[in-house]
């Protein structure tokens, strides 16, 4: 399996312990990369060409300019901002620079895991307790509908319910659409936890349920 390589960028050096030891013990993850400072997000980026940058957004120095300027020089490097700002506001401008995920902090550590997947793989991601807000204040049509669509079901949660309704095993998922069978169960953990179900049988029922509430958001996109 492929590691993800994340570097991680916060003030506080306790909060940069946690991340950094959180991510150790979470196989798949390798950080290769610190920093305290907005400067230090372009250098990162720069430097090491990192796939997922996590991003306090209260550092020193302009941390929007310094996303945006990151991701111009490092275009693989997926911006996840991990925060306590709650106003849509700074989430608004840090999707507008070019970041993919915006967490708060005091959300648990399983959706910090969940986003870094996430973005990582090309989606979008919000905390989902805050994500509507934000999508109501988005004026960019595109940005709106990449969000909301993360907020619904992602595009690698509809192709992963697809094949379960088809009756494909996690392996013969993670063949399907090119990705590993330890991404297709964190995958499978997020589906139950966002469809409030209990396993397998019922995520498809449930994703049958909820796309026909959603329409025209289809399954088969």
């Amino acid at each position: 399996m492929s590691t993800v390589t994340i570097a991680v960028i916060d003030d506080h050096p306790l909060m940069i312990e946690a991340i950094h030891s959180l991510l150790g013990r979470t196989s798949g993850f390798e950080v290769i990369g610190l920093g305290t400072t907005a400067y230090d997000i372009v250098e990162l980026c720069d430097r090491n060409r990192p796939q997922v940058a996590i991003v306090d957004l209260s550092l020193p120095g302009d941390v929007y300019s310094a996303i945006e300027n990151a991701i111009k020089i490092s275009p693989m490097t997926k911006v996840v901002a991990f925060t306590a700002a709650t106003g849509v506001d700074s989430a608004i401008r840090a999707l507008d620079a070019g970041a993919s995920g915006y967490v708060l902090k005091g959300s648990n550590t399983a959706e910090l895991i969940q986003a870094i997947w996430a973005v990582q793989t090309g989606e979008t991601y919000i905390t989902q307790s805050f994500a509507s807000r934000v999508i109501a204040g988005l004026r960019d049509a595109s940005l709106r509908r990449k969000a909301a669509q993360a907020v619904i079901l992602s595009i690698r949660e509809r192709q992963i319910v697809r094949l379960l309704m088809n009756g494909k095993t996690n392996k013969e998922i993670a063949i399907a659409i090119n990705i590993s069978e330890k991404t297709v169960k964190h995958y499978m953990t997020a589906l139950m936890q966002k469809l409030q179900v209990r396993n397998r049988l019922e995520v498809v029922i449930a994703a049958q349920k909820f796309n026909e509430s959603r329409a025209p958001v289809s399954l088969h996109a």
